[in-house]
């Protein structure tokens, strides 16, 4: 017992919070990253520039989970939101016929009230994970948190019903996306409407 305390001291403590590892480093730096590419997204006023960076947005996500070792829930991430939700966004953008070089519309002039709003909305989301999360324990010698075991048994044991409702909220909007495509514009209903009187005076 003496020799084991005597090699722990030897070998100095461990990284604590003024000396981050690598990791933690590249944790930071990932997560800053993300952070930019999400700001640009909700400010650009080019349509298709917002639904590219926020495939680096989504990306950066996905590389914060595989540094949380949550391997699964990262190419999740990568499947169904970059290869997924992404891919729907741009299909809305066609369907729906947005422009696709810069919009100025684009900008509600509700920034300060977007604004308020997100920050409340963040504050909310910590309090509300640190409150859920104060007292949780990680069990090191069970199985590996962010596996396709444990995430699964969590999914469809109490998210079941938010992971189908999300299903339905995506295909509602695919859905719109056509119906909005398939409306004519005033101009396009005007040129219908005299090509019928054009065939009914024929």
């Amino acid at each position: 017992m003496l020799t084991a305390h005597l090699a722990a001291a030897a070998q100095g403590p461990g990284p604590g919070f003024l000396s981050p590892t690598g990791v933690e480093i590249a944790f930071v730096l990932v997560g800053l990253a993300t952070l930019g590419a999400a700001l640009v997204t909700v400010t650009t006023k080019q349509l298709v520039h917002a639904a590219l960076w926020l495939v680096v947005a989504l990306g950066g996500i996905a590389v914060e989970y595989l540094l949380l070792t949550a391997e699964f829930i990262a190419w999740v991430q990568v499947l169904i939101y970059l290869g997924s939700v992404v891919v729907l966004l741009l299909f809305g953008l066609m369907l729906t016929k947005a422009p696709i070089g810069r919009s100025p519309d684009a900008d509600s002039g509700n920034r300060w009230i977007a604004l308020s709003v997100a920050v409340v909305a963040a504050v909310s989301l910590v309090w509300v994970v640190v409150d859920a999360f104060r007292t949780t324990w990680i069990d090191l010698d069970g199985p590996v948190q962010g596996s396709t075991k444990v995430s699964g048994e969590i999914l469809f044991q109490h998210w079941v019903l938010p992971f189908e409702a999300l299903s339905v909220l995506l295909l509602a909007a695919l859905i719109g996306a056509i119906v909005l495509s398939r409306r004519n514009t005033p101009a396009e209903d005007g040129v219908a409407g005299g090509d019928g009187a054009k065939k009914g005076l024929r």
